[in-house]
């Protein structure tokens, strides 16, 4: 079974490799090898005897090694924003942020492992009272990560970082559209940890290497990607009962309420739909404005979206379309808004890899352009008469990844932001959520499952081990048949004087 979507990947040659090229222009970037089912397994048997090595440095001694990680990422961070530019398209300032955002979180992930992790001492409750209950998380072995192209740094450091705080060792498969940014990740690594180099280590290939990483026995597979290509790696998991973790992209809504400040709300929602050409699993493709505020909020993200283009230069508000097919899926999404009635207010256009920004209004509910992930620089501004509303059509579509509201009071924001279906909501700004290392990010529904980042990112690569110790013996045994015949019913009294009286 094929990993890999009809993305307009060149397919490998003779000699096993394949190219990576610049979405802007077409220049090779370089071409790399298509590890097979048996380099995957040979780097998976690396990676477990690393594992063995990297969890012993317990988590002080992981915490040094990931600070050195950083360190080295944070002192070249030019020189891999460069790459990011060259083979995923994206702006070189924006590559920084990119890059400054997983560094931030490799800092949290190595200083917070051990409270988050570490054995503590639980209440063993009354029948247990003679022992001490103990729990830890201990780590899975190796961790697979199947990473994206959107943000080929961040997002799968949102998987290695916490694994590899948590003491497993990972084996990274990018996309087939970054493995020069992938493996300049490994070979980082290497050079900022020479003492347990393969506690991460890089294959490259199209789907069938991603398969192969499913099948290798790892302890778990972090997979982030479209929901239709998640179901092919659950399948594959599936067969040998290895755990998931999925982030499956969204459709993001924003709620502008009518005492929102629209001005910043349209700043919001340009930065969140445009941004690194729409290719944002939790940008803004989705507007539901009240009433009193839909006219000026239309006019304020129309003359901000003239301002902006796209572009390869230094002067480019974004870039290329870093997957070539992605093209396709943005123009039949245009197409049909325009079918069911909507009409583009600014751009519209496709040309080449470059997508014009664009403001769609008056497109119908049922439309692809509002009920599928676009992933392009587009959006979708809807007329609604108040905040209910919106949180309404917000919530009717069957993907939750993030979301936004803008609202005037603080209460108001805050109550339409726990009702949205989502796994995390900005308020009053967007995509926040994702640059608080604290916070666990994943979606519900096709959106996924599972959390990276925070505390629940950590023990995600986890598994829970429970412990109790005897520390002294009871008079009276209860599990034994040597137990005494009266001495359940005295337990049945003892837990009628605690429970019986509650009604």
């Amino acid at each position: 079974m094929s990993l890999v979507e009809d993305r307009g990947t060149a397919a490998p040659d003779a000699a096993g490799t394949f190219p990576s090229t610049d979405p802007a222009t077409g220049a090779l970037v370089a071409e790399f090898p298509v590890h097979s089912p048996e380099d995957v397994a040979a780097a998976v048997a690396r990676a477990r005897v690393a594992a063995q090595a990297w969890g012993d440095l317990g988590f002080a001694g992981r915490r040094t090694r990931l600070a050195a990680y950083r360190g080295y990422l944070a002192r070249r961070m030019h020189e891999l924003a460069d790459l990011v530019h060259r083979e995923n398209g994206k702006p070189h300032a924006d590559a920084i942020l990119e890059i400054t955002l997983a560094v931030d979180h490799l800092a949290w992930a190595g200083a917070h492992a051990r409270k988050t992790l570490g054995p503590r001492n639980v209440n063993p409750g009354l029948l247990a009272a003679n022992h001490q209950a103990v729990l830890e998380y201990q780590p899975l072995g190796v961790v697979g990560v199947i990473g994206p192209w959107n943000y080929p740094v961040f997002t799968p450091m949102g998987s290695i970082a916490y694994a590899l705080a948590a003491g497993n060792a990972v084996v990274f498969k990018p996309s087939e559209f970054t493995p020069a940014i992938g493996t300049w990740l490994a070979e980082a690594w290497a050079a900022a940890v020479p003492d347990v180099p393969d506690a991460l280590q890089v294959v490259t290939g199209l789907g069938e290497t991603g398969a192969a990483l499913c099948r290798a026995g790892v302890g778990k597979v972090a997979f982030t990607g479209s929901a239709a290509t998640g179901r092919k790696v659950m399948a594959t998991c599936a067969e040998t009962l290895t755990p998931v973790l999925m982030e499956c992209g969204g459709k993001d809504a924003m709620i502008v309420d009518d005492d929102a400040d629209v001005a910043a709300a349209a700043d919001a929602a340009v930065w969140g739909a445009m941004s690194n050409a729409g290719q944002t699993c939790i940008g803004i493709e989705r507007v539901y404005a009240t009433a009193p505020v839909y006219d000026a909020f239309v006019a304020a993200v129309t003359a901000q979206v003239a301002g902006i283009r796209p572009g390869s230069d230094d002067g480019a508000s974004y870039g290329p379309m870093t997957m070539p097919s992605q093209t396709d899926v943005v123009q039949r999404h245009l197409d049909d808004a325009a079918a069911t009635g909507g009409r583009a207010v600014t751009g519209g256009t496709v040309q080449g890899g470059f997508v014009a920004p664009t403001v769609l209004l008056d497109v119908p509910e049922t439309s692809s352009a509002v009920q599928e992930e676009t992933f392009g620089p587009t959006i979708t501004i809807t007329r609604v008469a108040d905040a209910e509303q919106a949180l309404e059509l917000a919530n009717g579509t069957s993907l939750g990844l993030g979301g936004s509201v803008f609202s005037g009071s603080a209460k108001r924001g805050m109550d339409l932001a726990r009702r949205m279906r989502s796994g995390m909501t900005s308020v009053n700004s967007v995509i926040t959520f994702a640059s608080v290392p604290s916070l666990p990010f994943g979606g519900v529904g096709d959106s996924g499952f599972g959390r990276i980042h925070g505390e629940d990112g950590l023990r995600e690569f986890t598994r829970a081990k429970a412990i109790t110790r005897q520390r002294f013996a009871l008079p009276v045994p209860l599990m034994s048949f040597a137990r005494p015949a009266k001495a359940a019913d005295g337990l049945a009294r003892v837990m009628g004087l605690v429970h019986g009286r509650h009604r």
